[in-house]
């Protein structure tokens, strides 16, 4: 499985990190291997596949860490565990665009408040991975919400925040053995007041939002020069390469389009203004986060292939915020452009399902027909696709890694609970069997071994 995920990026269009640069080895690798498993079927289930197709009665099997067949007719191989899967519906497992656990971890002291470096407004050198925990006591909590795979990312405070990490959350000693293997490097690019509120009570650079553009296009504009020298360098392999410089490493892969930029921005004027700016440069924008606006610029965003990771109904909590809507991913499903439901928020995520359910019914009020399969992309597919890793993971589909989840009902219902959580097709939270709940080393000897309510 390993091996076909580190494969995976490049047939998209992506290239591994270690062919950057001069490096012929990956930088911080992941050691993250699935755990061992028997063949499982869910059968007699309603299988929500996020592909367009509904299976009442369904089947499921998951082998060797895939999904090796979805129907109405499913067999298991012999010492499969079969699940009876009656009253109960099965999707992919959900995904989180927008996730800062692990650098903002709990407890909430200072010790643990690790996931803005405001020294600069370009910190593009700084790694998230780098501040996660891996003993967050959050971490157990979005898995048991039937989150199986997050984006974690550095903060907003600066212009050029750092580079996310895609994790599967599972335990783990460190964060590489969380690593998603082959996945995508994230740039986090922050728009509008919080740099320039950062920056400007100190009297420091940025305090506009001229400022803001200003900074952008001269850290580009370096990284460009940089580029062009260590490219020249790769071809030629003459003399010594250039000087290494981390912060410009980072830019220069996004300009080509190893890394895939995650932007926060909430104003439709200012996305359209970053638009211009990554047109300017000749990159791409993968995902506007937060873009409370992006209703009002829908079309643009389908045209320009941009996805929008947004909530379901935070909003006015500041200026650049007020105008928010409930039918935003609503709007932005039905002029064709790819909605996220996301979290930035450690209660959130522990149920992104009825965050979905919410913005669904809010469209449907509306007028707007979402569909059931449509709110469900907003939380599988779609947050794939913005990561980069809609080959392996999204959908409930023959080949992909066995990530699911098992509801006690229908997911989009306040009522519904995830039963069984699957990552790579190993069994790692049952809701009813306490042995299998995660416990982190900072729960030990503070928490009863099984008297966790989830």
């Amino acid at each position: 499985m390993a091996a076909a995920a580190l494969q995976a990026p490049a047939a998209q269009g992506q290239q591994p990190y270690r062919d950057t640069l001069s490096f012929d080895r990956d930088q911080y690798p992941s050691t993250y291997r699935p755990r061992p498993s028997p063949p499982v079927l869910v059968r007699n289930a309603t299988i929500l596949t996020a592909t367009g197709v509904e299976l009442e009665r369904g089947s499921i099997l998951l082998r060797d860490g895939r999904i090796a067949a979805v129907g109405s007719d499913v067999q298991g191989p012999a010492g499969a565990v079969v699940v009876d899967g009656t009253g109960k519906f099965v999707t992919p497992g959900l995904i989180d665009t927008h996730s800062h656990l692990g650098v903002y971890a709990a407890p909430g002291t200072f010790g643990e408040n690790n996931g803005n470096e405001l020294t600069n407004p370009n910190t593009a050198q700084v790694w998230s991975e780098h501040s996660f925990w891996p003993q967050d006591p959050q971490l157990p909590l979005a898995q048991a919400g039937g989150i199986t795979t997050i984006q974690v990312l550095p903060g907003s405070g600066n212009l050029i925040g750092g580079r996310s990490v895609t994790l599967h959350v599972v335990p783990a000693r460190t964060v590489q053995e969380m690593k998603f293997p082959g996945a995508p490097y994230g740039l986090k690019m922050a728009c509008g007041e919080n740099p320039k509120r950062v920056y400007g009570s100190r009297n420091e650079f940025p305090s506009t939002r001229m400022g803001n553009m200003a900074g952008y296009r001269s850290a580009f504009i370096a990284a460009e020069r940089y580029r062009r020298r260590w490219d020249g360098w790769n071809r030629n392999r003459s003399g010594d390469p250039p000087d290494r410089d981390l912060q410009l490493e980072t830019l220069a892969d996004v300009l080509r389009g190893r890394i895939l930029v995650q932007n926060h921005c909430y104003r439709a004027d200012e996305m359209a203004q970053m638009l211009d700016l990554a047109r300017e440069f000749g990159f791409h924008i993968r995902s506007f986060h937060h873009a409370v606006e992006a209703y009002k610029i829908a079309d643009v965003l389908a045209r320009e292939r941009v996805a929008a990771s947004i909530w379901a109904d935070w909003w006015g909590f500041k200026m650049e915020a007020f105008d928010g809507i409930q039918q935003n991913a609503a709007l932005l499903t039905q002029a064709g452009a790819r909605a996220v439901i996301h979290s930035d928020d450690e209660l959130g995520i522990q149920r992104l399902n009825q965050e979905a359910a919410k913005a669904m019914w809010a469209g449907r009020r509306a007028g707007i027909d979402v569909t059931r399969d449509q709110a469900l992309r907003w939380i599988t597919a779609n947050p794939a696709w913005a990561m980069g890793l809609d080959s392996l993971i999204g959908t409930l589909e023959v080949g992909k890694n066995a990530d699911v989840v098992v509801w006690s009902g229908d997911p989009f219902s306040v009522y519904s609970r995830a039963e069984q959580v699957y990552v790579d097709g190993a069994l790692l939270y049952d809701r009813n069997n306490p042995a299998t709940w995660w416990r982190t080393d900072f729960e030990v000897g503070n928490v009863p071994a099984a008297g966790r309510d989830r």
